[in-house]
């Protein structure tokens, strides 16, 4: 698979798709533009960001924000309450457990379930 070429059949933002699995962990592809992804967190579980192109505003709950870019890799921490946002067009890989939910216990309008997730 060529992850570049995964993020070509992506069509709406904020819609994660997932590409693989290692172990218990899915690997996902998204494109997000625009600051919707609530304030969440996941009680149990890490989060992997990978920035595949673009640049991502990484919002961490007290501390400074960090600007992502293309090639920057970051885990938020289980437990940490985070959001991101990005005013361009942003493609990012995420490795997740296959147990996290997509924005935590908060459900927004674009919270997917992991059915709507698969590829």
């Amino acid at each position: 698979m060529n992850v570049n070429e995964a993020f070509l059949g992506l069509n709406n933002y904020y819609s994660p798709k997932i590409i693989g699995e290692v172990n218990d962990q899915y690997i996902k592809v998204v494109k997000i533009k625009g600051q919707e992804v609530p304030w969440h967190n996941h009680e149990m579980e890490d989060e992997l960001f990978y920035i595949v192109e673009g640049s991502l505003l990484m919002d961490i709950e007290n501390q400074e924000s960090l600007v992502m870019q293309k090639g920057d890799l970051y885990v938020v921490r289980k437990g940490i309450n985070h959001r991101v946002s990005s005013k361009e067009e942003c493609s990012i890989m995420l490795i997740e457990s296959k147990t996290t939910e997509h924005t935590g216990k908060v459900k927004s309008q674009i919270t997917k379930s992991i059915d709507q997730q698969k590829y």
